[in-house]
């Protein structure tokens, strides 16, 4: 949760102030006390002109706090400079000083004081409190330890207990989050935070008449802040209508509250509302509030003019102008796939309307998915607004995005069918499921990373998978819970059928427990399921995770002897080496090596085999695919080749015209003109160096497909790049005759 700006509903500090150093006023010690009391309560009038009253004192400190009451955060700031020097030793000022910083977005500089303050006093518990607060930012596991720690060192800590409920809450814990609220209540009556947790809770559990909004409007009657910390829940959840229907109630009750204005922008972006997203953002922004988010969202709202869109009956494209032409055709055939097929499989055909947003910065695609660049996945889904990475943002091969986009829209199905209540393991894990469900060589493949962490036995109990998304506890645990969400569903569909998960699906509506549901649909304890799923995947996967060691070793012996251009070390070593990890296709991997030794023998149909079974396994290098089709098409299997190449363009359908120049000619001698005509217009699109051929070629394949009036559009713009083009102006006169013979209607 990011601090606010200080208003009725936005306090720097909701519990009493234990302030240092004997030699200050004990009165003002108690002014600043009752300035942050009567602020929490939304008493404002009276907390401006006691805040005023600090801004006078002799100590700067005291001024710091005045300062920053009445939001002058840049003279606040000078003043805390002032405060360290004059209380060198003591932590608390450091502390209060980095709360100032958390506030106004700058993490970084709040934690270095945090641990300035540490320094002075390795126990402080407001410093403790504050470096919980920055871990919490970040979903980080530490932020539950270090509130742990602060409460240790402070028993009566209310602020504490607030922070861990809403952790607790945030890991899907309600149970948890309700005894950590009431423990904060028993220690402060008006700990508005934890009544807002018990408030999120019954309106999370649809309970919107709870007696806890009522509690809280009368202790504050514009303690927004509440309702605010409510939609942030439901975001959390995916409940983003809900979720922006409150963060308007909290501006409705606090006018003032800016950071629900920006909040409020930025999930209206979410779902693609920008006329409404423009306006709270440039309210928060014109007011002051200026974080990253609320920044870079109102500049990508600019860019939007940027962008080409494209409407179909039942969803819609958003591509940037520059590679519009070239992506769309294919982002359009898939779209008609997917929808095709999810109708079908998930039993029920969208009523909503699909937007599909296509960023090739992907810096622009981490803002519009959390309003900040730093975003490492390669789609998001809001609703029925999917936004993704174009190919061109990532490096060529490093991402499927015909995978990423039936792994995003199988989002937008779950979803819907839930009502937005199913837990994340479980669409994601469908997601997962879907990709490889799609085409066998799609989705990632098993990575190192994962044969560790089932090696380490770290995959977590079913019940408890939510926890390895939102808060995980080792690096790369994330990756490791969608393999295990995904594995979880192919495991289902093999044991029980796939009708069994779109059972579920349906189930996760109500909403229901996990092991609710896998006791009902499936007839086994969740304990049970976790027995039985973890001996299936050491069935697949155990023997490579307990030799992966090994392996790693024999592959540096290979790569050496391969780099050295000993070949026979490459050919005697690689077949075991490449059974032994068959899903190992990155950059040097088994198959390209023994590909290049085959090749370097003069045999270049094991290279060929060698490169198809590289494919077949999910390998992606642009590169190495475009060598399998050269060698495919030398040994005159053109169909295969064309495949090949067809498949780069779900991987990477970059400007290069000779490829598709390549797969285009191979269609065309195959009579697939529609797939030639395809290839044709993305050499167009590549801007090639002989646009009047490009053109050319592009009629021909119109004129083979039967589309007279396009190919003597292309005929005609072909001879306008070269007037002099014979064939051209052949083929034109051609498509002329061709047209004056076809018969027209009668009128």
């Amino acid at each position: 949760m990011r601090w606010a700006l200080l208003t009725a509903a936005s306090l720097p500090f909701l519990g009493c102030v234990a302030y240092p150093a004997a030699e200050r006023n004990p009165a003002a010690v108690q002014q600043v006390d009752k300035c942050w009391k009567m602020s929490r309560r939304g008493q404002t009038a009276e907390a401006t002109s006691c805040f005023i009253a600090l801004t006078t004192s002799k100590d700067a400190y005291l001024r710091a706090e005045g300062q920053w009451g009445v939001k002058n955060y840049t003279g606040a700031n000078d003043q805390f400079k002032e405060a360290v020097k004059q209380h060198a030793q003591d932590p608390h000022v450091k502390v209060r000083w980095g709360r100032l910083f958390l506030e106004r977005f700058n993490k970084e500089e709040a934690s270095n004081l945090f641990e300035e303050a540490l320094g002075l006093d390795k126990d402080d518990p407001e410093a403790m409190l504050g470096q919980a607060w920055v871990a919490s930012e970040g979903f980080d596991k530490m932020a539950v330890e270090l509130a742990g720690k602060a409460l240790k060192q402070q028993e009566k800590y209310p602020e504490a207990h607030e922070l861990l409920a809403k952790l607790a809450l945030e890991d899907s814990n309600p149970k948890k989050a309700r005894e950590e609220a009431d423990l904060a209540i028993a220690q402060d009556a008006e700990s508005l935070d934890a009544m807002a947790i018990h408030l999120t809770i019954d309106l999370l559990e649809d309970q919107p008449e709870s007696a806890w909004g009522k509690k809280i409007l009368a202790i504050n009657p514009r303690y927004g802040r509440a309702w605010s910390m409510a939609a942030e829940s439901f975001i959390h959840n995916r409940r983003y209508e809900e979720g922006i229907a409150l963060y308007k109630k909290a501006i409705e009750l606090d006018p003032g509250y800016l950071e629900a204005y920006s909040e409020l922008g930025v999930n209206l972006m979410r779902l693609a509302r920008e006329d409404e997203a423009r306006q709270a953002l440039e309210h928060a922004y014109q007011n002051g509030y200026r974080n990253a988010a609320t920044v870079n969202s109102l500049t990508l709202i600019d860019s939007y003019k940027n962008f080409i869109t494209y409407k179909h009956d039942r969803y819609t494209l958003r591509l940037h102008k520059k590679e519009a032409e070239l992506l769309r055709p294919y982002m359009e055939e898939q779209m008609e796939k997917i929808l095709a097929s999810y109708d079908q499989k998930y039993g029920f055909r969208l009523k909503e309307h699909v937007q599909v947003e296509v960023y090739p910065d992907h810096a622009d695609f981490a803002v519009r998915a959390i309003g900040i660049p730093g975003l490492g996945a390669l789609g998001v889904t809001f609703g029925s607004i999917v936004a993704m990475d174009s190919p061109s943002g990532r490096p060529p091969g490093s991402f499927h995005w015909a995978s990423t986009l039936w792994h995003e829209m199988s989002h937008v199905y779950t979803l819907t069918a839930t009502k937005h209540r199913t837990p994340r393991w479980f669409t994601e894990g469908m997601a997962v499921y879907e990709e490889t469900e799609a085409s066998p060589d799609w989705g990632d493949r098993v990575d190192p990373l994962v044969l560790g962490a089932i090696k380490g036995k770290k995959l977590l109990p079913v019940a408890e998978l939510e926890r390895g998304f939102v808060r995980p506890s080792y690096n790369g645990q994330v990756i490791v819970s969608y393999f295990q969400a995904g594995r979880i569903c192919n495991y289902i569909a093999e044991k029980w059928g796939p009708a069994k998960l779109v059972q579920m699906m349906k189930e996760f509506a109500g909403p229901v427990p996990t092991d609710a549901v896998i006791k009902k649909v499936l007839g086994l304890d969740a304990a049970e399921f976790d027995k039985q799923f973890l001996a299936w995947i050491d069935g697949h996967f155990k023997p490579l995770a307990d030799g992966l060691d090994d392996w790693r070793k024999k592959l540096v012996t290979v790569s050496k002897a391969a780099k050295d251009k000993d070949w026979l070390v490459v050919l005697a070593e690689g077949p075991s080496l490449r059974k032994q990890y068959p899903d190992f296709v990155e950059s040097g991997s088994v198959y390209e090596l023994l590909a290049q030794a085959y090749e370097a023998k003069g045999d270049k149909k094991l290279a060929k085999a060698e490169l198809k079974l590289y494919s077949d396994a999910g390998g992606r290098t642009p590169e190495t695919l475009k060598k399998l089709a050269a060698l495919q098409s030398e040994a005159g299997e053109k169909k295969e080749a064309a495949i090949t190449l067809d498949r780069i363009n779900l991987i990477s359908p970059v400007l290069d015209e000779e490829t598709h120049t390549r797969l285009a000619t191979l269609w065309l001698e195959q009579g697939n003109y529609p797939g030639a005509v395809r290839e044709y217009r993305a050499v167009v699109a590549s801007k090639p160096a002989d646009p009047a051929q490009a053109r050319y070629n592009l009629a021909k394949s119109l004129d083979a497909a039967g589309r007279l009036d396009e190919a003597a559009d292309e005929v005609l713009a072909a001879l306008e790049a070269a007037p002099g083009f014979r064939p051209a102006q052949k083929l034109l006169l051609e498509l002329t005759a061709k047209q004056e013979a076809a018969p027209t209607r009668k009128k």
